[in-house]
């Protein structure tokens, strides 16, 4: 379980900002709440982020994302290759500091604080500790000048020449299957982060799972749920023809595609509709290629519902940018509810999302700890922010005011500040 994220100096990010997972001891909401077992910590099941346009909310998801895929694509990288490196660009002393990326988080047995920091050429910092109560144990310490390895991590002895200065230690060590260092990286195998516009890519998630018939079903109850008007779902597969490849694909890329797919199949997904006579009565059925046929927002639950559906059943933690989009709120808030009720989260699963769809502060029963705030600074720097935290004129936000309204009047900050358009220059 996540318990804890930050960043600096990456984007619009300077200063170092935390998004917490960690609940507060306010008590509306006990079912959005879990005991995590390793740290005997009270934990969020749901955490939404809200904030203008440019505000900095999508920089904060997609460094989750950048700090994983740092993480599991850096061992790849040659001696000689520079590191993506994304810093704030609106001050005068960023480009001297690094980009840190740290992050708390629970496994079944043990509390982990890993971290790094890095410039465009090297790693300048990068550490492991174990949290026991209120100790903390390192397992390993990285500073320009070499690394530190204690003896609690006896599988990184012997590793720290090997590892290039472009390279992350924890990776290293990863390769030679030390138990720590994979018990680290499975937990990030199940931190997932994926875009809520751009859903095409996760469509192979979710045939996976309609392929297996206990998934299947739990996936057509949710379906069925929220009454998207077909009956069920099949995936109907067929040799690759190059002739059936859309229109706009630009014939360089069909040629291509027609020589790698020489023999492999293609698998399109199918929704079942009944059919009605005049009467009102069922005569048969028909089938409609959903890609094309189905709109697209019944497109877009189907695509997130495999990612979603693969973290209920593991116990992950889920980042998705954009969560309602395409979405009437009703469908939105069922997905977040998913999270929320013990009987469809058995496992403790993660969802944090960003989204603009004020409904969900009314309808959606989050705590005043599960609504985030980003708000850019004068400098042009993204904050974040807790409701519970902040504090209007009369002082903190109690638990029965309106947020959605008072967030739309701009009391809580993070809306846009829009000019007059009807009156002229």
């Amino acid at each position: 379980m996540l318990i804890d994220f930050s960043v600096q100096n990456y984007r619009s990010f300077f200063q170092r900002q935390t998004l917490s997972l960690k609940a507060t001891r306010i008590t509306e909401f006990q079912e959005n709440v879990f005991l995590e077992d390793s740290s005997q910590s009270k934990l969020l099941k749901v955490m939404s982020v809200y904030g203008a346009n440019s505000s900095g909310k999508s920089n904060l998801l997609r460094a989750m994302g950048r700090m994983k895929a740092i993480l599991f694509e850096n061992f790849q990288q040659r001696s000689n290759e520079s590191i993506s490196h994304d810093p704030f660009l609106l001050s005068e002393k960023s480009g001297e500091e690094p980009t840190v990326f740290e992050i708390l988080f629970a496994t079944k047995m043990h509390v982990y604080r890993y971290g790094f920091e890095f410039n465009e050429s090297k790693f300048t910092g990068e550490w492991l500790f174990e949290h026991k109560g209120k100790e903390q144990h390192p397992y390993f310490i990285r500073i320009e000048d070499g690394i530190q390895v204690f003896e609690t991590f006896l599988e990184g002895n012997d590793l720290e020449e090997k590892t290039r200065d472009n390279a992350l230690f924890l990776s290293v060590v990863n390769q030679f299957n030390g138990p720590i260092s994979k018990e680290v990286i499975d937990w990030f195998n199940n931190f997932n982060i994926i875009d809520g516009v751009g859903h095409t890519d996760y469509r192979a998630v979710t045939f996976k799972m309609l392929e297996d018939d206990s998934t299947k079903a739990k996936l057509m109850d949710f379906y069925r749920g929220l009454d998207l008007g077909f009956n069920n779902l099949f995936i109907d597969k067929t040799p690759f023809d190059p002739s059936k490849l859309p229109f706009e694909i630009p014939q360089e890329v069909a040629d291509q595609m027609s020589v790698d797919m020489q023999g492999r199949m293609m698998a399109s997904l199918n929704s079942i509709h009944d059919v009605f006579d005049d009467s009102g009565v069922k005569t048969r059925e028909e089938n409609f290629h959903v890609r094309t046929q189905e709109s697209s927002g019944t497109n877009k639950i189907i695509d997130l519902s495999g990612p979603i559906f693969d973290t209920l059943l593991d116990g992950g933690t889920l980042v998705i940018d954009e969560l309602d989009a395409k979405l009437h709120p009703h469908l939105t808030i069922a997905l977040i509810r998913l999270f929320q009720l013990d009987e469809t989260n058995p496992k403790k699963a993660q969802l944090i999302f960003a989204t603009h769809n004020t409904n969900i502060l009314s309808l959606g029963r989050l705590r005043r700890d599960q609504i985030i705030f980003s708000e850019k600074t004068h400098q042009q720097c993204t904050e974040i922010y807790s409701l519970v935290d902040y504090k209007l004129d009369k002082g903190k936000v109690r638990k029965d005011n309106s947020f959605e309204k008072d967030y739309l009047l701009g009391r809580y900050g993070a809306v846009p500040s829009i000019s007059d358009l009807s009156t002229p220059n």
